[in-house]
């Protein structure tokens, strides 16, 4: 595992045909392992494709799957944690910025436990305009069942305990 000190680093969201979707701002980069970037933010800056910028409103922990077709958004809310799922490809780093092609799909899991997939009409227009292949469609339906079952038994990266402290390290090497 490596660990990196003071490695701020900018997160880029792209679409099928190669256009950026959406870029978040300083992004601190707490550990990285052969199969995860873990970035944490406070306050991030988000800028949209139509040059629409908003922030976030709470602090997270961005999981980002260097293997696997999905990131996850660990928003840490007052009642608990709640994961927001991108169906995506696999995440790259290249020249300091982290980047995927952004699905569409999305699965939102609550504090509760309740989940929901999220954006299935979004994903259905792209799929046809942006011309999915079929074995893209097939991996995004696979991720989708996936995340679930990960969900379900609890596995990384939606182990609360591992959020927190993964969040801890964040704040302990800003201070």
């Amino acid at each position: 595992m490596t660990t990196t000190n003071n490695n701020w680093i900018i997160i880029q969201a792209y679409k099928h045909n190669g256009e950026l979707h959406r870029q978040w701002s300083h992004g601190f980069l707490v550990e990285e392992n052969d199969n995860y970037y873990m970035v944490a933010s406070v306050r991030s800056s988000v800028v949209e494709s139509d040059g629409r910028v908003w922030h976030t409103r709470e602090p997270a922990l961005m999981i980002l799957s260097k293997k696997e077709w999905f990131n996850v958004i660990a928003m840490l809310k007052e009642d608990g944690i709640t994961y927001y799922v991108n169906v995506a490809s696999p995440t790259i780093k290249d020249k300091g910025f982290l980047k995927y092609i952004d699905y569409d799909l999305d699965v939102k899991k609550y504090h509760d436990g309740s989940t929901r997939l999220l954006d299935v009409s979004e994903y259905k227009k792209h799929a046809e305009e942006l011309n999915y292949p079929s074995d893209v469609k097939d991996i995004l339906t696979n991720a989708v069942d996936n995340i679930l079952v990960m969900m379900d038994k609890k596995k990384f990266p939606f182990v609360d305990s591992e959020i927190y402290r993964l969040y801890q390290e964040f704040l302990d090497k800003t201070r």
